[in-house]
């Protein structure tokens, strides 16, 4: 399936020698219902590049909240929040405590407590030329620690409204980065995770 979405030219270009497969995904639908009522964390205090352009891509990450399947998914990316900013990431509402799950291989860059994302944790891809961000989260599994190597699929933490989050609302709020040459966690080119995790536009 090819998708179209919005990334910056040389982010593009590193997603597209990352394929490597069709998404997987699991279990039943929930209701997107709660997206409406959720107010979720900037990838960081940071400022960040917003230079895009179009390009195509197949879906390649694994949708990280269990029982999510493709047409739940709700791009939000674009949103605008209550304090005037672009949201630049997707929210997952599922039940609080539901498993939230690796979406690709490599490394834990940070575990970080923000006053806007709660509890969160950002992972480098194999590459370490993209971060994935996961915030609001309840807590993280056990032995999840800074350095970790990730597999694609592994049990990472647990689905909360930490921070900012609604607490009506429990979600997962998730990011995707194009790194820098100096590879700061906290900071990156945003690209949409919508299409990555195998959203179409309805």
């Amino acid at each position: 399936m090819v998708v179209l979405f919005a990334v910056s030219a040389l982010a593009a270009a590193s997603w597209q020698l990352m394929t490597r497969g069709p998404l997987e995904q699991t279990g039943s639908a929930i209701r997107a219902s709660a997206i409406a009522s959720i107010d979720a964390a900037p990838l960081s205090e940071e400022p960040v590049s917003r230079t895009s352009t179009i390009f195509y891509c197949p879906s390649t990450l694994l949708i990280p909240v269990a029982g999510v399947s493709e047409a739940d998914l709700i791009d939000s990316y674009n949103d605008v929040r209550g304090d005037g900013r672009t949201h630049h990431a997707i929210d997952i509402p599922s039940p609080a405590g539901t498993e939230v799950r690796a979406v690709d291989d490599g490394r834990i860059a940070k575990l970080f407590l923000s006053k806007p994302g709660g509890i969160t944790l950002y992972q480098f891809d194999p590459s370490e030329r993209f971060a994935y961000y996961y915030a609001h989260l309840e807590r993280y599994a056990e032995g999840i620690e800074e350095g970790k190597i990730l597999a694609r699929g592994e049990l990472i933490g647990y689905v909360g409204f930490t921070g900012n989050a609604n607490p009506s609302a429990p979600h997962l709020h998730f990011e995707i980065t194009k790194l820098g040459p100096d590879k700061r966690w906290w900071q990156g080119t945003p690209i949409n995770p919508y299409a990555p995790l195998g959203g179409t536009q309805r």
